[in-house]
């Protein structure tokens, strides 16, 4: 089946009971683990890969719809994070524009790439994202550390050098966000602190609010090939999460938190380990 045809597929057929149930439930609980710790685009992707037919664009298909399907949870993370964005400085917002152009170059580099060598870089991408969230407490103390010595409230006018600094770390951060992004947001919070976007609370707020825009840059650029002649969406397995992610980040949530943050982080570890060692072997 070619790419196009298969483009065709996915966008016209309907996932089985069985696929329905299954994609449910793990978009349902990455989007709970996401509010708690993150790492839950691993999952999902990972799951799609498996309900999805074979085919040689069956990994970008898996990453375009876990990318559109998961959109809507990182819009719920940003409005709850948005009374923490109170009083933001107006110069964090130019940090907009490099978020945005990384994304859609991100997003096009897994358009126009061979689905060979992105086939090839997912296991490197999965093991990246899982180291991430391995070292994930030792960057957020470095990073409290680095708040509570310099800046911890907002300042009016950051140093050149530094917003400079961050906004090209921002770019391949969105670069990053748009090809895959599992791990961005700690990517994220390492770039920008010590900027002088608040306490951590603040910074993970405003942390939110660019996640939120790279993910939504990245899933239109990827829904805009639903009008070419080779889509990249599953359409019914993206309607299907959009909804489970909404569930998942006000339901499964709250039932998360109820676990401590670093049992569910060593949790995705293993499972994002385990996953790239499968896609280094097949």
């Amino acid at each position: 089946m070619t790419p196009c045809a298969y483009g065709f597929l996915v966008t016209e057929s309907s996932p089985s009971l069985t696929s329905f149930a299954f994609i449910v439930g793990v978009t349902a609980v990455a989007a709970a683990i996401n509010s708690v710790a993150g790492g839950g685009r691993i999952l999902t992707f990972s799951a799609l890969t498996v309900i999805l037919p074979a085919d040689p664009s069956r990994l970008v298909i898996a990453n375009a719809t876990s990318t559109v399907g998961l959109w809507p949870g990182t819009l719920s993370a940003a409005w709850d994070y948005r009374h923490q964005r109170t009083g933001q400085p107006k110069w964090s917002l130019w940090l907009l524009i490099p978020s945005i152009v990384g994304s859609v170059l991100g997003t096009i580099l897994v358009l126009i790439l061979p689905t060979t060598y992105f086939d090839s870089i997912v296991p490197l991408l999965i093991f990246a994202a899982a180291t991430l969230f391995a070292v994930q407490p030792y960057l957020s103390k470095q990073l409290s550390k680095k708040i509570d010595t310099e800046k911890r409230h907002y300042i009016d006018k950051p140093e050149i050098k530094a917003l400079l600094r961050a906004a090209t770390l921002q770019f391949f951060i969105g670069i990053y966000g748009g090809y895959f992004g599992a791990g961005n947001g700690i990517l994220m919070l390492a770039a920008l602190g010590g900027l002088g976007l608040g306490d951590t609370h603040q910074l993970n707020g405003f942390k939110n609010l660019l996640a939120m825009v790279i993910n939504a840059c990245a899933a239109l650029t990827f829904t805009l090939t639903s009008f070419t002649s080779n889509p990249v969406v599953a359409w019914p397995e993206a309607g299907i999460m959009a909804v489970a992610a909404i569930i998942g980040g006000l339901i499964g949530g709250r039932l998360a938190r109820q676990f401590h943050p670093n049992t569910i982080r060593k949790c995705v570890v293993v499972i994002g380990y385990g996953l790239a060692g499968y896609y280094f072997l097949v």
